[in-house]
């Protein structure tokens, strides 16, 4: 709603991973080096975890979007609670094999049989399991167990296991000593610093065509920094609120008390009760000053974005609904 207000060629702050706006703070820069290692050794298993809001997703798409077809045939799978036979079927269906399999050693059968097809066409496959804390052990080992598919001394299939910090825990079990031995890489995304966290907002205006407009006042970025801690979706959420509350009052500039105000409308909708009627409340609130401030809890975090989403797509409604209504003049407006 706030681009054409502030001349920008499309939303900067969008919460959906988008791999057009990947920004390389020190961290995100070694993680995705640790990905493309991954590619380029084609085995073993490669660990990325991090908090949520990290940027984990936004680094497997940039990763994709790299990656040869003609090469590499690659596969995103998102976990639920998936246990061993349910990964395997899902497996399957990420790689677009159409199985009727009904028991494990034919599903078993029918993805080998996909792997060694590619082979002629010189390519392999890898498989990107997001969410990966959500897969209980039994399916982990599933994963290790198709590693061991091989044509001659070439692996058919190589796995990435991206999720938040509850992986770790997870892969010390004793059940997956194994797989911890076939691990090429793991490393942990943390946040970004006050810096990377000010560049990663100028980064995302950028390309979207920002000039100044709004400019961010002295102590702006600290407030921002505070807010999200450096995680990128918080940040997310945050500038975006700031920039439709400029665009509300119609004013050219953030200020560290907008960002103070802001983390209060935040905080408010998330003692509100249900994100439904936190949304409408937070329409109702707004004032032009904006809000957030950091919320520490990372449980929240799914919330946050549930809300945003809500708030959002309420505001483009009345804006449609807005337009889409005829202006009549005073005298012709019964009642």
């Amino acid at each position: 709603m706030y681009e054409s207000f502030f001349g920008l060629s499309g939303k900067p702050f969008q919460l959906n991973p988008d791999p057009a706006f990947f920004y390389g703070s020190r961290g995100h820069k070694r993680a995705f080096a640790y990905l493309q290692y991954g590619v380029h050794q084609s085995e073993g298993f490669i660990i990325i975890t991090g908090e949520v809001g990290a940027g984990k997703t936004t680094l497997v798409r940039s990763l994709l979007e790299q990656i040869d077809p003609n090469q590499l045939v690659a596969a995103q799978l998102v976990t639920t609670q998936l246990d061993a036979e349910d990964l395997l079927r899902s497996v399957a269906m990420a790689f677009g094999i159409s199985t009727r399999a009904v028991d494990k050693a034919q599903l078993l059968a029918e993805l080998e049989a996909f792997l060694i097809s590619l082979v002629p066409q010189g390519k392999r496959a890898l498989l990107i399991v997001d969410e990966a804390q959500n897969l209980t052990g039994r399916a982990i080992e599933e994963l290790r167990m198709l590693s061991n598919f091989q044509l001659g001394s070439q692996g058919l299939l190589q796995s990435f296991l991206v999720g938040q910090p509850q992986l770790r825990a997870l892969m010390q079990g004793p059940e997956l000593q194994q797989l911890r031995q076939r691990v090429t890489a793991s490393y942990h995304l943390g946040p970004m610093d006050r810096a990377e966290t000010q560049a990663y907002v100028e980064h995302r205006l950028r390309h979207v065509g920002w000039s100044n407009d709004p400019r961010f006042e002295d102590g702006a970025f600290d407030a921002i920094y505070t807010f999200s801690a450096g995680i990128p979706r918080r940040i997310n959420t945050l500038c975006n609120r700031l920039l439709l509350a400029a665009m509300l009052s119609e004013e050219h500039a953030v200020t560290a008390a907008n960002v103070d105000a802001t983390a209060d409308e935040i905080r408010l909708e998330l003692s509100a009760g249900s994100p439904a009627a936190a949304a409408v409340s937070s329409v109702s609130r707004l004032d032009g000053r904006g809000f957030g401030d950091a919320e520490s809890a990372i449980g929240l975090e799914e919330r946050v974005v549930r809300l945003e989403r809500a708030m959002t797509a309420t505001l483009d409604l009345l804006q449609q609904m807005r337009r889409s209504s005829p202006t009549r003049p005073p005298d012709q407006v019964k009642g």
